[in-house]
């Protein structure tokens, strides 16, 4: 069983930047493949990004690249979001994902998933 936990989410301005970080525990998440998806309201949830176990890959939506990036720390069993030039229709709650077996965007395929932390971006 993994069990995964962000935080770093919050209030921000647009154009503002944020950091979200997602500890896994329990079984190790060193080999999985690690996913953020979010959730506006009223909106299915959409993929953002995801990276491969050993950082070699990486895959972000359009409507997110060039603005934010993933990368993951094995060491200390923690993967990051750096969102920059933030802007209101970023407004969501930021899950994160592991699947031992899967690298890509779809959702279903990841077996393990956070709470959330939510992530506001005023205009």
């Amino acid at each position: 069983q993994v069990t995964l936990v962000e935080s770093g989410g919050g209030l921000v301005q647009a154009g503002g930047s944020l950091r979200l970080s997602c500890a896994s525990s329990g079984r190790t998440t060193s080999r999985s493949t690690m996913g953020w998806f979010r959730q506006a309201p009223g909106k299915e949830r959409e993929f953002v990004a995801c990276i491969s176990w050993a950082s070699v890959r990486t895959s972000y939506a359009d409507s997110v690249k060039g603005r934010f990036t993933i990368s993951r720390d094995n060491a200390k069993n923690t993967v990051y979001l750096q969102m920059n030039s933030l802007k209101p229709e970023d407004t969501a709650v930021y899950y994160c994902a592991a699947d031992s077996n899967y690298f890509g965007a779809r959702g279903i395929e990841y077996d393990y998933w956070g709470q959330g932390t939510q992530v506001t971006v005023s205009s």
